[in-house]
């Protein structure tokens, strides 16, 4: 693939601020790069020997886009493939960490692989799964649900691809190693990145939604980081010797099973889990099959 290519998905990510991969049933909103490279053609969602080459061709650019860290990458929009121009990125971490602390109420899964990510970015998603002790089927849920909790407060981004057995795995490493310079500096996001986001939402109602719910998410893990805190105080003025402190991590035991958390009583959680659909990116297996 030419650095033309490249060049062109830099500069229409730029352009448009936050970018999918492919739309959505084809519809014009969000923007992506499938339309804008090619306008006026529909994309059929298909892998096998007769699909469009460029189906697969703009997986691969993708990738590229992906590891040249001059865009940010991650399952952002509803779980799938998003590009943000360095810029809008800078000020959507700076609309999150005036929501809250953006690590109030990450499901402990999501805790442990930051913690890894922090130590090593990046790792694909085969190793986070095995230093995570989240392998097996047994543990799908929580490994998505950890995941999709991090890619939602884009904690994470990804940053191409790593040989990782029979296929590539998507290669993840903590936002605040891999784009340390808009991290450290998300509580001071100059005005014109502010402005150009604002504009990316109201030309798209659908993003602006997607940055509320993540907002809501953050807004709401931290205020029952707080009544925890408050209970904390409590408890310990009334010296209950049994207390344990919010933050100390339980023993590593055997995991449960990923059914077992499916009925949350959190709020938060609720609305987040019933917004969006299912992933509908292609496999790595797909892609490569179709390649060969």
């Amino acid at each position: 693939m030419k650095r033309s290519t490249l060049d062109r998905a830099v500069r229409i990510v730029d352009r448009l601020g936050i970018s999918l991969v492919y739309p959505i049933d084809n519809e014009p909103e969000p923007r992506s790069l499938w339309s804008e490279l090619h306008p006026n053609v529909r994309m059929q969602w298909s892998w096998d020997e007769d699909a469009d080459p460029r189906v697969a061709d703009l997986w691969h650019l993708r990738e590229r886009l992906a590891r040249s860290h001059d865009v940010a990458y991650a399952k952002w929009f509803r779980g799938r493939a998003t590009f943000f121009s360095l810029a809008v990125f800078h000020a959507v971490l700076g609309r999150l960490a005036e929501a809250g602390d953006v690590l109030a109420g990450l499901p402990r899964e999501a805790i442990e692989i930051l913690d890894l990510l922090r130590e090593r970015s990046p790792l694909s998603t085969k190793e986070i799964r095995a230093l995570a002790d989240l392998r097996g089927k047994e543990h799908e849920a929580l490994f998505n649900q950890a995941m999709k909790a991090l890619w939602t407060r884009l904690l994470i981004v990804g940053t191409g691809e790593v040989p990782d057995g029979a296929f590539p795995s998507l290669a993840v490493g903590a936002t605040e190693l891999l784009f340390e310079d808009v991290w450290n500096a998300r509580h001071d996001v100059p005005e014109d990145a502010k402005r150009r986001l604002d504009h990316v939402l109201a030309q798209s109602p659908a993003l602006a939604r997607e940055l509320g719910r993540a907002v809501a998410h953050v807004a709401g893990g931290s205020g029952r980081s707080n009544r925890s805190e408050r209970a904390t105080r409590a408890a310990r003025a009334a010296d209950v010797t049994a207390y344990a402190p919010h933050h100390d991590r339980a023993p590593r035991t055997k995991r449960r099973a990923a059914g077992r958390r499916s009925g949350s009583a959190d709020p938060v959680a609720r609305a987040d889990d019933a917004v969006g659909t299912p992933f509908s990116e292609p496999t790595a297996a797909e892609v490569f099959a179709r390649d060969r």
